[in-house]
């Protein structure tokens, strides 16, 4: 990646006047928001992204509560969770996807429409065990198999986006992307279940492997990406070089820091928010609409409102602006924390803190496309979504403690400050008043190459420390808990050993989610340590 053209908006120019030089300008953002909503290549990317929320909305709603209806035990339920698991750890395989190409419809289409293929085969099987409450575990391993197929498709749906979008069609595309994502989210989740008490479940899940077929049609007639892009030449380079790449742009850590922070204060205010209007005093009916209607009304507002905003604004304008915006939509929450029962109030509070949280996911998500390499956009991209999905992970028991220690409103004010990182990491690669960032390659400085041990023992380093870091706070979290549970001292020695010698299966995932932290770290730490030694000048990225 050398210049920042393909990061600029298009460019049309004047016919030059007699003795004049040729002039480029930028086409109006009017003109350029009107051309991507006729564009196929925009349509053909939201339109797919319905093929990405149908399965998404089966697995984490419509199944738990089918299993549950049927009368399986909550235990069961609860593990049958663990399928969503392809989700968070597609970058596993995405460099296959990038590496090698089916025979047919080209590196991106061609792995989609195997995706959709394979959806429609494992969702018609779902439909074949019915109502068999004695095979649950059937259910499980085809929701396992249809997230697995899901997750591979979204690898190849985003790389997709990525390669054949314009940048003046990044904004409209991705609203409409999310918009289409949501509803089909819908259709397999909430109105599948209700389709289901009236029809049955094996009549219900026939018709979403049904739904797959028209999204086949789709990706054969998706135009190819206007650039030939030319895959990794090895298996070796597809895993190693989109990060090496990616770390040798100028302040790439700090790109990488902004991706986790940037909407961390929103994370951080959503993610209790059921039990916080709950402790308010507002019933479930209102609890529901805030969140289930007028939330996502809002939501879905908002982000397309932030993607369109990227074109007429610029990116770095909008990012700036929602990111401000974003942060400081917590203090709704804080003035229904103080007042009584205020139903308009929290409506009002809710919705500006949903369509903010969305005009910042918006923006945001134009940022994550700018940011990936076409050649290596499957593996990039999956990168960065996880690393974009790591706040609201770590959200949910942060916030559990932070309430019970400092309550409602002093939490809602301490979100406030969880913004600021991701404002100054902003500041230092889009400047406040720069309509368009630029991401350029860091010069390798002239430094010796790594050979393979210091690399290996750089590594190693990084990775041990992460790892204990990471025990660390595993560790304090189950003291702290055990603590408030059984009104005993802090003893942080006992959590140690209890999570270096697990007793069942809960604490030996904990363990392997530490080590795995440890590992990914370590090979972290050897790719930063590549990048800034000039591999990445060798990895032909």
């Amino acid at each position: 990646m050398r210049g920042t053209s393909s990061q600029r908006a298009a460019a049309v120019s004047d016919a030059p006047a007699a003795g004049r030089p040729m002039v480029m300008r930028r086409p109006g953002a009017l003109r350029s928001i009107a051309a991507a909503m006729r564009s196929w290549r925009t349509a053909s990317v939201a339109l797919l992204s319905f093929s990405s929320g149908l399965p998404l909305g089966l697995v984490i709603i419509a199944i738990p509560d089918w299993m549950r209806a049927i009368g399986l035990d909550i235990r069961v339920v609860g593990l049958m969770t663990l399928a969503q698991a392809p989700w968070t750890f597609k970058i596993v395989w995405s460099p296959l996807m990038d590496r090698y190409a089916p025979p047919w419809l080209g590196r991106r289409r061609g792995w989609a429409a195997l995706a959709q293929v394979a959806l429609c085969a494992f969702t018609l099987m779902l439909a074949g065990v019915g109502n068999h409450p004695d095979a649950p575990w059937v259910v499980g391993a085809l929701a396992l198999a249809i997230a697995f197929a899901s997750a591979s498709q979204d690898i190849a749906i985003d790389a997709y986006a990525v390669d054949v979008l314009r940048p003046e069609e990044q904004g409209t595309a991705v609203g409409a992307r999310i918009a289409v994502y949501r509803a089909a989210m819908l259709v397999s989740g909430g109105l599948a279940i209700t389709l289901a008490a009236r029809w049955s479940w094996p009549a219900v899940n026939l018709v979403l492997a049904l739904l797959y077929l028209p999204m086949l049609v789709i990706t054969w007639r998706a135009p190819e990406p206007e650039e030939k892009i030319v895959a990794p030449a090895t298996l070796s380079a597809a895993v190693w070089h989109p990060l090496l790449g990616f770390l040798a742009r100028h302040r790439a850590l700090e790109i990488l820091a902004f991706v986790v922070f940037y909407k961390f204060a929103d994370q951080m205010a959503q993610a209790l928010t059921r039990p916080f209007l709950n402790d308010m005093g507002y019933s479930a009916f209102d609890r529901g609409f805030a969140l289930a209607t007028l939330g996502l009304a809002a939501t879905l507002l908002g982000t397309v409102a932030g993607g369109v905003a990227t074109t007429a604004i610029g990116l770095g304008h909008s990012l700036w602006l929602f990111g401000f915006l974003q942060t400081f939509a917590s203090l709704g929450y804080f003035i229904v924390a103080g007042s009584p029962v205020n139903v308009p109030l929290m409506y009002g509070a809710t919705a500006f803190e949903m369509l903010t949280s969305g005009m910042g996911t918006g923006a945001f998500s134009v940022l994550l496309l700018r940011l990936t390499e076409k050649r290596f956009s499957a593996t990039q991209y999956a990168l960065f979504s996880s690393l974009f999905g790591l706040p609201r992970l770590l959200a949910g028991p942060l916030t559990g403690f932070l309430v019970d220690a400092v309550g409602w409103r002093i939490f809602f004010l301490i979100t406030l400050l969880c913004g600021v990182p991701g404002l100054v990491l902003l500041s230092r690669f889009v400047p406040l008043g720069v309509r368009e960032p630029e991401f350029t390659l860091e010069p390798p400085h002239h430094r010796s190459p790594l050979t393979g041990a210091q690399l290996a023992w750089r590594g190693a380093v990084g990775g041990t420390l992460a790892l204990l870091a990471a025990a660390l706070l595993v560790a304090t979290l189950a003291a702290l808990k055990a603590m408030r549970a059984d009104r005993a001292p802090f003893d942080l020695a006992a959590a140690l050993a209890a999570l270096a010698w697990p007793a069942d299966p809960g604490a030996s995932i904990r363990l392997a989610a530490v080590v795995l932290v440890g590992v990914a770290i370590g090979l972290f730490t050897a790719a930063v340590s590549a990048a800034r030694h000039g591999a990445a000048s060798d990895a032909d990225v």
